[in-house]
């Protein structure tokens, strides 16, 4: 059975049973305890903890996940994927234990000619919790028989987030693999061959300080009981086709057999082969599925996820014996394999595809690089007289150059080194550490959402601020460091909910409004606006002037100049937005915005920068679209007619069935958005792009500013033309021409100062030549200091003192520059280098007395340092160096 006929058997299913379809959310989702949606639950978080309003009490959907945390495993068990996808239903204070036990066994065990998934219910197994006496009841009654029903503790049958929320006691359905597989017994004696496929969650409880797995504290029985499942979609899929892991099902396997190919070898003839075809196999459709969601490749957060996905794919092809570009030939392979369920990867595809291939070249750079770096290692190691590589240098060579530490370690083998991989892994399991607790510290600053959430109960907040920016209105409660209180006294920073609102909460990249709350003796200043949960706005107040208290009536006032500044560049994002599809295509899409009063910036998706003359094109079309005086209007409208209309949103961003869609002149410009904007383009006034910049691999960056801080720009820049017309004694019409004329006589007196500088040099470097010594070895060595010689003539000089000193075998090794920052740089000749002196490695070892580092070529080499009163140990440090040969 196909695992996208999986997924819509498991959809059809509950559908069939009253459920509504959800959509997957994308990868990247609005939470910022999460890199990616890593649960299949994680969009519904919302409705279980009482944040929101669930909009129906039954739901079924198919997830797409990300988990990282055991990359390093990928390939080597049976169980561990990056990317993976999670069936569930979910029952919101509907049914419960026996509807959710009911419904899965006859998933599972029903025939497959009646749409189900023909399981033999021989081979299946349960767990269920300590004492729940009531489920494991249920679970005999569909027909499990006590011999195969498990009881186990809170680690492996009791459900929660991490943090404070929804838990409960769950149960787990296991498949029987057979005796081939492990040990019978049961789940409780070997996970397997006794596979996890559906954990059914019956949450009942609402925990406060959660500590770990097995450690926390209930604070009160949940509201309602609610139904939290996850199937596990490929674990599924492998049992049903009969293969022996998830790498091996219909969506990887071809991908595997593919990079087999590339490689010359078979799947299955060889263990440690195998291990990095299945890591190519899950690592490239894991990375096809972040990008088609929006991720970039990066040095942080989620884009270093992405990089070290494609990385290791390339690494592990690599390793493989395939040295050329292997993502033009397997990326398009799992395209295809996932565009079935998942159209969004043909709509994206042109977008993907340039930013992997870009990533693969750069990596490819990379390597290249970081074959130097190993090399330099590798002569220090030698000439510490030990055969065994740092674990701290494999390290920094993993961790700051980007370069694997299986290469390191074929690598060291290849020139005779071991690699101390017990210090590595120390150093790895550091890191690792630190990232947990880094996730944790995450997890553990979540908000404690008990006081917004007792606001809430009385009502969403209306805002009132697309039409009126002064309200009357009554404070309907104090939050202070996460508690509810019932006064706030001047000098107090405090969190007010109003029962009406215009303040407009950050959102949508606009930024929160200011303005004031007064009132009866009150004066409060409103430095930010927040939504921390759906519905309830929050202000948050330095109280100057009187006791606030809960109750209290306020005018509330919105700072209007800053609201329409405001406006104007929101307004202004729109049409960049619009302006860009319009020179660059229609697959150019937003990755970002940011806008204030008088400033906006917008990032979109792009393969290069944008030249000069598009950048002025489209500063052009902007300000048209500004003087043609362009409406701009907004309507409700359900979600699906919106984006009928080619309205455009936001990857990651969450959108109810009933969406705000903003126009600028009908269909140029659509837009999902709740900000706020200005009536008509023209007042907005004027744009100045100030510039565009890469932010990420294949994202484009344009900043401008905004009407009255665009013409203050403008007219900066107007004086400056003024003031340089003045001193040149042209007009400004003919600035151009005239610096164009400074600069051509500055750069021919430059070339004629270089040619004396030449000559000096060239004189310098016979000197030299004369001071050679003969060390061991019959290599004559120049290692002198010329103090206040920088790089490139650094560079001549070196080079020019090799060619003095002939055909024999020679070394030069010269510092040059400040004490402050000292240069060196080393040169050797063909005989030299037949003897072993080859000059990147030589470098390293002086510009290391320099307290610095360095790299280059056999021939030629340079580095640099910060410690100038070194000099003399640098150069006889590779003096010396070259004696050891």
């Amino acid at each position: 059975m196909k695992t996208a006929e999986i997924r819509r058997r498991y959809i059809d299913f509950f559908v069939r049973n009253g459920h509504v379809e959800v959509p997957s959310t994308p990868l990247v989702y609005n939470d910022p305890t999460l890199l990616f949606v890593n649960a299949g639950m994680v969009p519904f978080k919302p409705y279980f903890t009482g944040a929101e309003d669930p909009p129906f009490v039954r739901a079924v959907s198919v997830q797409k996940c990300v988990r990282t945390l055991d990359i390093e495993e990928v390939g080597k068990t049976t169980r561990h994927g990056t990317f993976f996808q999670m069936n569930g239903n979910f029952s919101f204070g509907d049914y419960f234990k026996q509807g959710a036990i009911e419904y899965a066994w006859e998933l599972v065990t029903g025939s497959q000619a009646d749409g189900n998934y023909g399981f033999d219910a021989d081979k299946v197994w349960v767990t269920v919790y300590l004492d729940d006496d009531e489920a494991a009841a249920m679970w005999r009654e569909v027909g499990v028989p006590d011999e195969r029903i498990q009881r186990r503790g809170l680690k492996d049958n009791y459900w929660h987030m991490g943090v404070p929320g929804p838990g409960g006691p769950c149960s787990e359905i296991y498949i029987d693999r057979g005796p081939e597989f492990g040990p019978d017994g049961g789940p409780i004696v070997d996970e397997d061959r006794f596979l996890e496929i559906w954990n059914l969650v019956f949450q009942t409880e609402e925990l406060s300080a959660v500590r770990a797995k097995d450690d926390f504290d209930v604070a009160r029985p949940l509201p309602s009981k609610n139904i939290d499942t996850g199937m596990g979609l490929e674990r599924t899929a492998y049992l049903l086709q009969g293969v022996a892991n998830m790498y091996e099902i219909d969506e990887i396997f071809p991908v595997i057999t593919a990079a087999a190919e590339l490689a010359g070898t078979r799947y299955g003839a060889d263990r440690e082969a195998d291990v990095r075809l299945r890591v190519v196999g899950d690592h490239v459709r894991s990375a096809l599925m972040l990008m088609t969601d929006g991720v970039t490749p990066g040095n942080e957060a989620r884009g270093y996820v992405l990089r070290r996905l494609l990385r290791r794919s390339i690494r592990s092809m690599r390793l493989l014996g395939v040295n050329d570009p292997v993502l033009p030939e397997l990326l398009p392979l799992s395209k295809s394999l996932m565009e079935q369920s998942y159209p969004e990867v043909t709509s994206q595809w042109q977008r993907v595809s340039q930013i992997a291939y870009g990533e693969e070249e750069a990596f490819r750079r990379t390597l290249a690089a970081g074959t130097q770096i190993f090399d330099l290692a590798v002569a220090e190691t030698k000439r510490s007289d030990t055969r065994i590589l740092g674990g701290d240098q494999a390290f920094q060579l993993h961790d700051t150059y980007g370069f694997p530490i299986d290469l390191t370690l074929e690598m060291a083998s290849e020139a005779g080194l071991e690699v101390d991989q017990d210090r590595f892994r120390v150093l790895m399991q550091e890191q690792k550490d630190r990232a947990k607790a880094d996730a944790r510290a995450k997890k553990g600053g979540t908000v404690n959402t008990e006081a917004y959430r007792s606001l809430r109960a009385s009502g969403e907040t209306p805002f009132l601020g697309f039409t009126d920016l002064s309200v009357d209105s009554r404070v309907r409660g104090i939050v202070a460091d996460g508690e509810l209180v019932q006064s706030a006294r001047p000098g107090d920073i405090v969190e007010v909910v109003l029962d009406e609102t215009p303040f407009y909460a950050e959102a949508g990249g606009q930024d929160a409004d200011q303005g004031v709350l007064t009132g009866n003796g009150l004066a409060l200043d409103v430095l930010d606006v927040q939504r921390p949960i759906q519905g309830l706005v929050v202000h948050k107040v330095l109280v100057n002037e009187g006791e606030l208290a809960t109750g209290a009536q306020v005018l509330a006032q919105v700072d209007a100049p800053a609201r329409f500044a405001a406006c104007q560049a929101h307004t202004s994002t729109h049409i960049v937005n619009a302006a860009l599809r319009q020179l660059l295509g229609q697959g150019t899409h937003q990755a970002g915005s940011y806008n204030k009063p008088g400033y906006l910036r917008f990032d979109f998706n792009a393969s290069q920068a944008l030249s000069p003359a598009l950048r002025s094109e489209l500063e052009g079309v902007v300000n048209a679209a500004i003087r043609d005086d362009f409406e701009v209007t907004d309507r409700e409208l359900p979600l699906d007619e919106a984006k009928a209309l080619g309205a455009q949103a936001m990857f990651g961003e969450k959108y109810g069935n009933v969406v705000r869609m903003v126009e600028l002149a009908g269909p140029w410009s659509r837009e999902l958005c709740g900000g706020t904007h200005v009536a008509r383009t023209s007042q907005i006034g004027l744009v100045n792009l100030l510039g565009e910049q890469s932010v990420g691999s294949g994202i484009r960056r344009v900043e401008a500013l905004v009407s009255t801080e665009a013409f203050e720009k403008f007219a900066a820049e107007r004086a400056l033309v003024a003031t340089l017309s003045e001193t040149l004694k042209t007009q400004p019409e003919q600035l151009t021409d005239r610096v164009e004329k400074l600069l051509a006589q500055l750069k021919a007196a430059e070339k004629q100062i270089e040619t004396y500088r030449t000559r000096e040099l060239l004189a310098g470097a016979a000197k030299l030549a004369e001071k050679a010594v003969t060390v061991a070895g019959g290599v004559r060595v120049v290692a002198e200091q010329v103090a206040g010689v920088g790089g490139g003539d650094l560079r001549i000089m070196a080079l020019d003192v090799r060619s003095a000193l002939g055909s024999d075998a020679a070394v030069v090794a010269l510092v040059g520059g400040t004490d402050a920052k000292p240069v060196i740089a080393v040169a050797t000749n063909e005989a030299a280098r037949a003897r072993g002196a080859k000059a990147g490695a030589l470098v390293g070892i002086g510009a290391a007395e320099l307290g610095g580092r360095g790299g280059g070529k056999d021939d030629f080499a340079q580095g640099g340092g910060s410690n100038g009163a070194a000099a003399a140990d640098a150069v006889g440090a590779v003096r010396d160096a070259v004696a050891a040969l």
